[in-house]
């Protein structure tokens, strides 16, 4: 099984943008030193929390200081902005990092980047789906470029001011060929959107704050996905986020992973159980949709969705979890704030070193 590592990120409102951008930075390579496949980064404009206003710059400042671990966006926002500049973008961050760029995409899902924008009455998983057409076509075209496909906003030509013989009207192209790997994050249950990933060849992760059941419901929704165009899902292309914390010590790692009320894991749920409750979507903590959102309680949900312990424990956890949702080929470590850098930085060491591995030896036996 790979290992990856998937942060939006969630960090204290008060701690300064400097210092929480260099701890995300430092996340990402140490995951690169410990041999972690890839990693997703979030973004979002108006969050003081989410604080990556854009996860391909972030990324960037990375290529560098990194060696082999893949970058992703986790995901680019397609509703805010044109299409044009988000191909480019990515072409130029896939040739920057020698082809290893991962292109994840989603609509973007918060309402208040949505109104800055001036865009929060569109229909913005309309944009999402006109927008990335437009960027496929825009990699498989050639200039000069006149892209006006049906049903949709956003047209691209080239006709009036191409003058190849300069260089001029030539809009780049991914160093992978044909495209770099395309990534979506799944976050509903029983994900519709999940079956037309399937149908495009995109890879969907499912979301760590999702209950076991939920996430289960998303392969089968994939497999559709893949028979509509008459072809077979390949297990290695789905990957799960999960929060994790581990620590040779079990009450350490049951103190910081959720009991204490300093943990950071704790405050990553309680934050987002606000921002769900105010949008309406306590759903994906409930077992069952009849549920009251009164009913739902933190520290269940908490007992639900982090999984910690010493390093036996994790190990078990996770495979009890893939027991559950089925076999799957990349578990990507949800990023949490550094609240201790000395814990963080052990866990993912512990999760690299000694789970993972022996996770994988249990699977293959």
């Amino acid at each position: 099984m790979r290992l990856g590592f998937f942060t939006m990120p969630v960090h204290p409102e008060d701690k300064k943008w400097d210092i929480s951008l260099q701890e995300d930075r430092e996340a990402v390579i140490l995951a690169d030193k410990l041999g972690f496949y890839d990693v997703f980064i979030g973004e979002h404009l108006t969050d003081k929390s989410e604080n990556i206003t854009n996860s391909m710059i972030f990324l960037s400042s990375l290529i560098a200081e990194t060696k082999n671990i893949k970058l992703g966006t986790g995901t680019s926002n397609l509703s805010h902005m044109h299409p044009v500049l988000i191909a480019s973008h990515a072409a130029m961050l896939d040739h920057l990092s020698k082809g290893r760029f991962i292109f994840g995409i989603s609509p973007g899902a918060l309402r208040c980047d949505a109104e800055v924008l001036g865009i929060i009455n569109e229909d913005r998983g309309q944009i999402f789906a006109e927008s990335i057409d437009v960027i496929l076509e825009i990699w498989r075209s050639d200039p000069p470029y006149n892209i006006d496909l049906p049903n949709n906003r956003f047209k691209v030509s080239s006709l009036e001011s191409t003058f190849l013989e300069v260089g001029v009207g030539y809009l780049q192209k991914p160093y992978q060929k044909p495209r770099p790997e395309i990534v979506g994050t799944v976050v509903a249950p029983f994900s519709k959107g999940v079956i037309a990933m399937g149908e495009k060849d995109f890879h969907p992760i499912s979301a760590h704050f999702l209950l076991p059941k939920w996430v289960k419901t998303h392969w089968e929704n994939y497999k559709e996905g893949k028979e509509n165009v008459g072809l077979k899902a390949n297990m290695s292309d789905w990957r799960i986020a999960r929060t994790i914390f581990v620590n040779d010590d079990s009450q350490v790692a049951a103190d910081y992973g959720k009991n204490n009320k300093k943990s950071p894991y704790r405050f990553f749920y309680d934050h987002l159980y606000r921002k769900l409750e105010r949008s309406g979507r306590l759903g994906v903590f409930k077992s069952d949709p009849n549920i009251d959102d009164k009913d739902l309680d933190i520290d269940n949900i908490l007992d639900e969705l982090v999984i910690c312990g010493d390093t036996n424990h994790v190990i078990d956890q996770i495979l009890a979890f893939r027991e559950t949702v089925g076999d799957f080929g990349e578990l990507l470590y949800g990023g949490v704030d550094w609240l201790d850098k000395d814990l963080a930085r052990k866990s993912m060491e512990l999760m690299a070193e000694k789970v993972i591995p022996e996770v994988t030896k249990n699977i293959n036996k």
